[in-house]
């Protein structure tokens, strides 16, 4: 099957039942989507899949012919960090770290919907991305400034 990840277009022979992330970490070597629970309760494992915020884990690869897949590799550079990705680090979102790229890929796919999200929509959207860490002031506090960031541009 043929798809895009991060704009480069990949071909790959892989079972169809396979999961996006394994497709993603084992055969493309993408690793910013982490395994965290393997049943879409966590984040870890969030991509975008044609714009949409997904969890890798449960889309197979028989659903990748002709999409455009993007990761936390994909977003932004680091010389040109994407809005969210600055936000995270002006307000120091990591601790660990381990749940942070799909953290940012969820925020940076809400900010797409919504230019001006409430508390309350950023709380909704973002409360399928667990962080054991508790930096969830500081999430909500980062995606407040990525939307006046990218609202400015």
């Amino acid at each position: 099957m043929k798809f895009t990840v991060n704009g480069t277009e990949h071909e790959v022979s892989v079972e169809d039942d396979m999961p996006l992330l394994w497709v993603l970490r084992d055969e493309l070597n993408i690793t910013g989507p982490k395994y965290g629970c393997g049943i879409a309760q966590c984040g870890a494992c969030t991509v975008m899949l044609d714009g949409q915020a997904v969890r890798s884990c449960q889309v197979t690869a028989d659903e990748l012919e002709g999409t455009e897949v993007t990761t936390i590799e994909g977003l932004g550079t680091p010389d040109a960090l994407h809005a969210v990705q600055a936000a995270w680090v002006e307000h120091q979102v990591a601790q660990c770290g381990y749940c942070q790229s799909g953290q940012i890929m969820q925020a940076a796919a809400l900010l797409d919907m919504n230019d001006d999200p409430s508390d309350e929509d950023i709380d909704q959207v973002m409360s399928g991305n667990l962080c054991r860490c508790g930096t969830y002031p500081r999430i909500r506090a980062a995606v407040k400034t990525a939307a006046k960031t990218l609202q400015e541009a």
